[in-house]
């Protein structure tokens, strides 16, 4: 019942009463981002797959801006942060547009982040099953070490939830990751870079 109807009720109920109450403070920061990343742009669109391996367009708050070196290539990423992007990320602000991507139904609220769509050859038939239920915006392997555990930790965390989803899971995800939002904890595996790229199983 949860899983199969009341799971996405609560996903439109929640993602459209936070898009209303929020939308004084995504407007400050809409134009805080205008101002802070100059000719970068304010949202960042990436296509990632979904349920059922079912491409669609996420969209976040844009951290990084578009800076490139004297041949043309995109500088590292750790060089491209805005400080005003280092602020969202900081507090994971940077997410806050996927309400939108809950509210249409590309994503839930909680389950198994969205990947990169090259990752899909990648994974073995086992960590393929995470795209048996919408991602989410949070998960069970984000609150249980995010960027400092490794991908396979990683994939088998996923593949637990979509075994176990419940109302109870998904509270527990949903409280936790407002502490370690709070707290600041796991968002980079060390001080100065993002989770490293996933290269297959071998």
């Amino acid at each position: 019942m949860y899983r199969l109807f009341l799971k996405r009720l609560l996903d439109i109920l929640f993602s459209g009463m936070f898009l209303l109450l929020a939308s004084p403070i995504l407007f400050l920061l809409i134009v805080a981002l205008c101002f802070g990343n100059k000719h970068s742009g304010v949202f960042f669109l990436q296509s990632r797959p979904g349920k059922k391996e079912k491409i669609f367009k996420v969209i976040k708050f844009k951290t990084m801006s578009d800076e490139k070196d004297a041949e043309g290539n995109l500088l590292p990423n750790i060089n491209r942060i805005t400080p005003i992007g280092a602020f969202l990320r900081k507090y994971s602000m940077d997410e806050l547009p996927q309400m939108f991507n809950v509210l249409k139904g590309d994503m839930s609220l909680i389950g198994p982040r969205p990947l990169m769509i090259h990752y899909l050859p990648l994974y073995s038939k086992e960590q393929l099953r995470r795209h048996d239920v919408r991602p989410g915006i949070t998960g069970w392997a984000q609150i249980n070490g995010r960027n400092s555990i490794s991908w396979t930790r990683k994939f088998e965390l996923d593949v637990y939830y979509v075994d176990n989803i419940s109302f109870a899971l998904d509270m527990k995800i949903f409280f936790r990751t407002i502490k370690k939002i709070i707290m600041k904890e796991g968002v980079n595996s060390s001080e100065n870079i993002t989770m490293t790229p996933f290269n297959g199983n071998n």
